[in-house]
């Protein structure tokens, strides 16, 4: 049996660039054990002679070596951190160096730079678009729907709203959803809410199976969570999608970066923060 190996995520930050590097290529591994742990906020020397001691005591513990996948960009703290006990692989040790003698520039090394608030303006109009997607979340509200970028639309349960909080708070689109009720799917028509805004619309769509598992564990042994319904339902909205000429995708297998990656290609959109 293969033994499960330690990754640590280590970061001056809130670790999200270092856990997306790191699962990235953690991914190509599928079936392997590992055991993941985010470090943030690793940005002083005594925090991060406690992280070695920490990462070290781990290695002792479980007789694996541990895998360290760092951002941090404070040369001293990273002096400390790679003698670790551990395969560092640190994003900054990989590639700054090579950029800096590209540009012929010495870089900053600022910290928290790539989630902190350095462009207030940019800030605001990223919380200005996850305000926008929670007024109008699932239809509740169609104030000003002229100002969405994309406008999802799928039968409940198909994940509408992660991809539209998604795309606001990641991209800061003005991205809101909306339901496809019984009436619409058997009447092959969009929500009247939407007439007019057909060319901003996406649809998402699932496999019945799927699509049923989610739906009983929210409502276990209704109709609602029926294979019929459910199938019914997906069937109905992909022929609504074929009329109106909406593109669609199965979301069944796909994450939520998948998914908005997708919505972005298909819509040509740009996303308004850095």
């Amino acid at each position: 049996m293969t033994q499960t190996r330690p990754v640590f995520f280590v970061s001056d930050g809130t670790g999200i660039t270092a856990e997306t590097l790191g699962n990235s290529l953690l991914t190509q591994f599928e079936g392997f054990p590992f055991d993941k742990t985010t470090l943030p906020f690793v940005n002083t020397v005594e925090r991060a002679k406690n992280t070695v001691d920490y990462i070290n005591f781990v290695a002792d513990q479980t007789g694996a070596r541990p895998l360290v996948i760092s951002t941090t960009v404070n040369e001293e703290v990273r002096a400390i951190l790679r003698p670790v006990r551990a395969l560092f692989m640190d994003l900054f040790d990989r590639f700054m160096l090579d950029i800096e003698e590209e540009l012929n520039l010495r870089a900053d090394h600022a910290q928290g730079r790539a989630h902190g608030v350095s462009d207030q303006r940019r800030y605001e109009e990223r919380i200005d678009a996850m305000h926008y997607a929670m007024e109008h979340d699932d239809g509740a509200s169609t104030r000003d729907l002229s100002r969405a970028d994309v406008i999802l639309i799928a039968p409940s349960r198909c994940g509408k709203t992660p991809t539209t909080m998604y795309l606001a708070l990641q991209y800061g689109l003005f991205s809101t959803n909306f339901p496809l009720t019984e009436d619409d799917l058997e009447q092959l028509r969009i929500p009247d809410s939407l007439k007019g805004l057909e060319s901003r619309c996406f649809g998402l769509t699932s496999d019945p199976e799927r699509l049923a598992q989610i739906r009983s564990e929210r409502r276990s042994g209704s109709r609602y969570a029926s294979l019929e319904q459910c199938s019914y339902e997906l069937r109905q909205a992909e022929q609504l999608y074929r009329r109106y000429g909406i593109p669609f995708v199965n979301s069944a297998s796909m994450s939520i970066e998948e998914i908005s990656t997708v919505v972005m290609q298909e819509k040509q959109l740009r996303k308004r923060v850095a």
